[in-house]
């Protein structure tokens, strides 16, 4: 097994693929990503935290919550949920919002399949990201998104083995 995060740029395609394995059954690391109160210890990058407005984790619902910065910075994101199977993969599309939800169309649109597989005793998470435009993909990258989705899931490693 692997605890290292893989990171390819298919901008042919407008594609981010993460993959990143974690020493957990795939139930463990399924409630991690959809359980919002083990999500919200991971999510957000050391020494940022995630906190929550609101949470419905089935189609049609959403997360809206706020990456909150250690110097009082608040970044506010809508996570809209797509399809569900339970155990096996989610669909959602991420947008950066204000408080109330409300889309910031200056910021790019994230179209997330996130799939879960067992191997051996481990569970490997894919996420694929398609993005818009390619210039959606590299802004979402020079924002940082390798290096803070690369954190977030080391959080998750630490939490799974706690």
């Amino acid at each position: 097994m692997s605890a290292k995060t893989e990171i390819t740029k298919d901008l042919a395609n407008k594609k981010l693929r993460v993959t990143r394995e974690f020493a957990a059954p795939v139930e463990k690391v399924w409630k991690a990503w959809t359980d919002v109160s083990l999500l919200e210890q991971w999510w957000a990058p050391k020494p940022w935290k995630a906190v929550s407005k609101s949470y419905d984790f089935s189609e049609g619902g959403f997360w809206l919550y706020c990456m909150s910065g250690p110097n009082g910075e608040a970044a506010w994101c809508r996570v809209n949920f797509k399809t569900i199977v339970p155990q096996q993969s989610f669909t959602s599309t991420a947008l950066f919002c204000d408080e109330n939800g409300v889309i910031d169309p200056s910021f790019p649109a994230m179209h997330w399949l996130v799939t879960f597989q067992t191997v051996e005793a481990a569970t490997r998470v894919i996420a694929e990201l398609t993005f818009d435009s390619e210039t959606d993909l590299e802004k979402i990258v020079a924002m940082g998104f390798e290096a803070g989705y690369t954190m977030a899931l080391d959080n998750l490693d630490e939490l799974l083995a706690a």
